[in-house]
């Protein structure tokens, strides 16, 4: 493990698509849908005055110049709506790794020619015009739904580079202020920062004292106190107090930028999943194009006529393109995006679908994910008779209520949680770095830290609740002590059963987290995890992911901050919590958007029934063709041959029910959802 890490065992032992730019993946996504519906309003007429199809349903509609209506809607559907696929089919050849564009593109090239031959007299037979418009058709509608299930492409750096204030308050000749861009600041200038604002650079404090929320770039949960010579990082927000910052890093140096590094590195080396309908398409190629020239070539040997040896080719080809292929995969993953997007998953990249059944291996960051990110009152101690637990939490909490201070918050939520009155202050007073006082029902009330109490040689209380894990306060009533509370990072309600859960399955569960190694092992130990990382920064959870895949595990990333970023786009499968940053929801898979991690479990479920699903379409899609091609290429001849229009009506068939089989999803995925959050 990196210097600085610090890594506990295994708690028993102890007691990937990258994403793509977003102007042109939405401008492609409007052009499929555009070519689909103008292909689909051309393909009405050409099915309903196409011979064959008028043979396959049963009536006869025919007029002057139907044929040549035929050719011309015909050839505006194969180049305008057919485009996307051609030149997919030239680009896959260019690569040599034929699939579905090859196998589309081939189909209707081919049933686009014989049609046009036919129609020209060129061969004897009937034109497959009506194939070509709706198999294109269905195509387009295909692809359409595939892309629009992975759309809105990574904006995480964007969104990183957000976080940076533009501006700075920076120090001219001496104590003049004037603002300036960040980027134009060399290391050695001096900025402040007012309370509330953005830290603009990496530096190191020379004035000042306050405390800096880095929660959502370190992970660390608890607000850090910074004084004269800390050191800070970008995108930090300041506290209640002012600081004079020197710039120490600027540019490519700055922790951001490294961050932003990461998660490019992490994206560019990502493998993608070969899709499923590709891997059954590029063997439907070579299966077409074999037993489909195969068929002309013995046919001919055979003595039949170029015409009949044409037909028997054409109909192996086209039978062997199904239009169910083309919808099998896309229809699951519109269906399963939708119905998981209504019970809080959001599916950002398609191959989180085979991804999440494979898990085997689940890291959870701490803050914001497995616990609630913000501080709780966890306990409160009286050590006076004057005083219950209401009225001193009621009593700090007037005390407190003014402050933006996040401890200073926690109390006052749980006092109005308590539904308790506070009473009125008066002579406020701060007391900077150390609490604050005011005069309650007639009485000195202070709220200190316990370096106040020892600088004022005050004994602490023998059960102080000082462990690390916490944040103690201490009342003062007239300068002595009365009681005191203690706060902490609170876990999420429904963490301890997802874990149980996960592990259940199989799936080992660790915790990495920038708090140190106290707060780390208490939430491990109450949580029953296998294991936790503690003190970690960004680019040791990437490690972290990356030790975990080098000894075989399949490894699934759970977090919400800037700090989880990289590490998120390293997991095979990175999962965050909506609540985070928008830098975290970019950067994964997959959005739980109310923050709960009983929703991975029913992830880890919804992925292995959309697999199944996926499976089962894919059959029905190409398993047909186990009957169709051989009875398409004549091996019954002549007791039995596939006509093109029967071949076309098992491929409508074969759409028809992988339709509803897709459909069947809606309900396995609801149930099996239900029950995972219901657990």
């Amino acid at each position: 493990m990196p210097n600085g890490m610090v890594m506990q065992g295994e708690m028993h032992n102890e007691g990937h698509s990258g994403h793509g730019g977003g102007h042109d993946h939405s401008a492609m996504i409007a052009d499929f849908l555009r070519r689909f519906w103008i292909c689909l309003v051309l393909t009405v007429p050409v099915v309903a005055i196409s011979p064959m199809f008028q043979m396959a349903v049963g009536y006869h509609f025919d007029f002057t110049g139907r044929d040549w209506v035929s050719v011309v809607l015909g050839s505006i559907i194969y180049f305008y709506g057919g485009w996307p696929f051609l030149t997919g089919l030239w680009d896959e050849l260019k690569r040599r790794q034929p699939g579905m564009m090859t196998l589309i593109g081939i189909a209707v090239t081919v049933a686009f020619l014989y049609s046009t031959a036919v129609v020209f007299r060129l061969v004897e037979g009937m034109d497959f015009y009506w194939e070509l418009a709706t198999l294109i058709v269905i195509m387009l509608l295909g692809h359409w739904l595939e892309m629009k299930s992975v759309a809105g492409a990574s904006k995480a750096l964007e969104l990183i580079v957000k976080m940076m204030p533009a501006e700075a308050h920076m120090y001219h000749g001496g104590e003049m202020l004037h603002d300036m861009r960040v980027d134009e600041l060399k290391i050695g200038d001096l900025v402040l920062v007012k309370p509330g604002e953005k830290i603009p650079v990496d530096g190191t404090v020379t004035e000042g004292s306050s405390t800096v929320n880095e929660s959502m770039l370190t992970g660390e949960s608890v607000p850090v106190q910074k004084t004269e010579g800390a050191k800070v990082i970008a995108g930090a927000i300041n506290g209640e107090g002012s600081l004079k910052i020197r710039v120490d890093k600027s540019g490519k140096d700055s922790y951001l930028n490294k961050v932003i590094t990461l998660v490019q590195e992490a994206q560019a080396a990502k493998s993608q999943t070969q899709h499923l309908a590709d891997r059954a398409a590029k063997w439907l190629t070579f299966i077409a194009l074999s037993v489909g020239f195969g068929t002309l070539a013995i046919w001919l040997a055979k003595g039949q006529t170029l015409a009949f040896a044409l037909e028997r080719m054409v109909t192996v080809m086209v039978t062997s393109c199904p239009h169910a292929l083309g919808v099998a995969i896309p229809l699951v993953v519109a269906i399963s995006t939708a119905i998981t997007a209504r019970r809080g998953l959001l599916i950002r990249n398609r191959t989180a679908f085979e991804n999440a059944r494979r898990i085997t291996a689940m890291v959870f960051d701490k803050t914001g994910t497995l616990t609630e990110g913000k501080f709780g009152v966890s306990r409160i101690q009286t050590l006076s008779q004057d005083f219950d637990k209401n009225t001193l939490l009621a009593t700090i909490a007037a005390l407190e209520q003014e402050s933006q201070h996040p401890i200073a918050q926690g109390i006052v939520a749980a006092a109005k949680t308590a539904g308790l009155s506070l009473p009125a202050v008066s002579n406020f007073t701060s007391i900077t770095g150390k609490g604050v006082t005011g005069q309650v029902k007639g009485k000195k009330i202070s709220v200190v830290s316990p370096g106040y109490l020892k600088e004022k040689n005050i004994e602490l209380p023998v059960d102080d609740a000082g462990s690390a894990a916490e944040t103690v306060v201490f009342v003062l009533e007239d300068d002595k002590l009365v009681g005191f509370l203690a706060l902490s990072d609170q876990i999420r309600p429904d963490a301890t059963e997802a874990v149980r859960q996960l592990k259940s399955q199989g799936i080992k569960v660790f915790m990495a987290t920038g708090d140190n190694a106290t707060v780390g092992k208490a939430v491990a130990e109450q949580l029953g995890l296998d294991g936790y990382f503690a003190e970690v920064l960004p680019h040791q959870k990437v490690e972290i992911v990356k030790d975990l895949q080098a000894k075989g595990e399949y490894v699934a990333m759970t977090g919400d901050g800037v700090n989880d970023a990289p590490a998120l786009a390293q997991a095979d499968v990175g999962i965050a919590v909506g609540s985070g940053t928008d830098v975290a929801a970019e950067t994964a898979d997959i959005i739980l958007t109310d923050s709960k991690p009983s929703d991975v479990l029913g992830l880890v479920n919804f992925g292995k029934a959309t697999y199944r699903k996926m499976l089962q379409n894919l059959w029905w899609a190409t398993g047909y063709n186990v009957v169709a091609i051989p009875l398409a290429a004549g091996v019954l001849y002549p007791q039995f041959v596939l006509s093109p229009a029967m071949g076309a009506v098992l491929m409508s068939l074969s759409t028809i029910v992988v339709a509803l089989n897709a459909q069947l999803l809606r309900k396995d995925l609801t149930a099996k959802l239900i029950h995972s959050m219901q657990s």
